[in-house]
């Protein structure tokens, strides 16, 4: 079929043949190349009608390499630059429309693979030519003012590609180097603090606590817990023209406008501590920090905290009342903490089940020994997974959260250092996260293999 078409006039058009009858002729065309005139024109070529598939630009020079070698390696070679921006773009466009918060780009001795992060799950939707790889690797650390010469060491960088800002991560690996594009600098606009699954009686104490003119909100749990999207929510919620609100991010993931935001930059010396320090000089109201890591920080924060002002951060702890004890371990006197914590909130994100699920009859194996002997229910739902679903059987996500408001009576448990929590947590009825994540087991919201992790920690 290559002999109803010349090499140049197929290069030219960014045209592949693909079937002919003595009516028409159906082409695969460059979809950048595509022009409703073009039809037109190369009807007249071919003097019949003419069918036009598009294509992206990565499928279409495939086909036209395939089918038309090029001899001219300098135009093939600009081409396939070009290609693989265009293959690029295509895959930061594909991340953003199905909400992927990584795309994970790795090669191995037989083949490469891209995957992206959906729902805290990384799934496989691609696949990249092996011989193109490496170049397409240079690209990415082009656009992101990497060394493209260094291929021994980590390399960290940023660029900016589709109105997202995009932090990149290149490794070494035994085949080549591995790339982390991690998306970011997403709109604030959508984000709400009722929407995010508080309890109606859970918001109303979070906002209490949240709008005191001072003390300190702890947000606690493991990376990727949605601690950053709750501590943000709040900040929208708090911001006004009235207040002077700073906070020192790693990375800035959502821009507030209003908000003076500042990005932590620990190769000059510009930490947590360091930029806390700064803000007291700021007449701040409300001031966030993006994580307290150690005592330095800790005890800026309480100071921030006492002379005035509201101070927001999160920490890595189990559970919400472990936060007490990990700052007490940083080296935090236990009656300055009683003094200035307004509220603790553990947090853990649950994939929600597509509508694809099926119901199934109670099995205690598939829970930890603490739950298996309680037959509350004859039946809960699985995952099947269908299309809509990338068949993972989830379809988006949703919080669940363990809220402790630091009281007069917790306070002094506190003071005390008794530890003595937990008589006042049954006292008043709080139902921690593996509670919650029960909950929605027996609800038919998720599964019971999705929970087990926060299920087999509460024993």
């Amino acid at each position: 079929m290559e002999n109803i078409l010349t090499k140049e006039l197929a290069w030219y058009y960014r045209v592949v043949p693909i079937s002919e009858n003595d009516e028409s002729i159906e082409l695969l065309i460059d979809e950048a190349k595509f022009k409703d005139e073009l039809k037109v024109e190369l009807e007249i070529i071919f003097g019949k009608e003419v069918i036009l598939r598009k294509v992206s630009s990565f499928e279409a020079e495939r086909e036209l390499t395939q089918r038309f070698r090029n001899t001219d390696n300098n135009e093939k070679k600009e081409r396939k630059k070009e290609v693989q921006s265009d293959l690029l773009g295509e895959i930061i466009e594909e991340a953003i429309s199905l909400k992927s918060s990584d795309i994970h780009f790795e090669i191995y001795e037989d083949y490469t693979r891209v995957r992206y992060r959906l729902d805290g799950v990384l799934i496989q939707k691609r696949t990249i030519e092996k011989e193109i790889y490496l170049e397409f690797v240079n690209i990415i650390k082009i656009k992101s003012n990497l060394d493209i010469t260094e291929k021994r060491l980590p390399q960290d960088g940023r660029t900016k590609l589709g109105g997202y800002d995009i932090r990149v991560s290149v490794i070494p690996t035994q085949f080549g180097e591995k790339i982390v594009m991690r998306v970011l600098g997403k709109s604030a606009d959508s984000l709400d603090l009722n929407m995010l699954g508080f309890e109606e009686d859970e918001l109303k104490s979070y906002l209490e606590a949240v709008k005191k003119s001072n003390g300190i909100v702890l947000i606690s749990g493991p990376t990727g817990s949605g601690k950053t999207t709750t501590l943000y929510a709040t900040l929208k919620m708090l911001n006004s023209v009235e207040k002077n609100i700073m906070t020192i991010e790693d990375p800035i993931e959502y821009v507030l406008n209003g908000v003076n935001q500042m990005q932590l930059n620990e190769d000059i010396g510009l930490t947590f501590s360091s930029a806390l320090r700064s803000f007291l000089r700021q007449d701040p109201d409300i001031i966030m920090l993006g994580e307290i890591r150690d005592k330095e920080t800790s005890s800026m924060a309480i100071r921030a905290s006492l002379t005035g002002h509201l101070v927001l951060s999160t920490i890595h702890t189990n559970s919400a009342l472990g936060t007490i004890s990990r700052l007490v371990d940083m080296g935090i006197s236990p009656f300055l903490l009683s003094e200035t914590i307004n509220v603790t909130l553990a947090q853990r994100l649950v994939r929600k089940l597509c509508s694809c699920k099926k119901k199934v009859k109670f099995n205690k194996s598939d829970f930890p020994s603490t739950y298996s002997s309680l037959e509350v229910t004859e039946s809960y739902f699985k995952e099947v997974g269908c299309k809509e679903c990338h068949y993972t059987g989830y379809s988006g996500r949703r919080a669940i959260y363990e809220i402790v408001i630091v009281d007069n009576d917790l306070a002094n448990e506190i003071s005390k250092e008794t530890n003595n929590f937990s008589r006042i947590l049954k006292k008043r009825n709080i139902k921690t996260l593996a509670d919650k994540a029960f909950d929605l087991v027996m609800k038919g919201e998720t599964t019971p293999s999705e929970v087990y992790p926060i299920l087999i920690n509460a024993i």
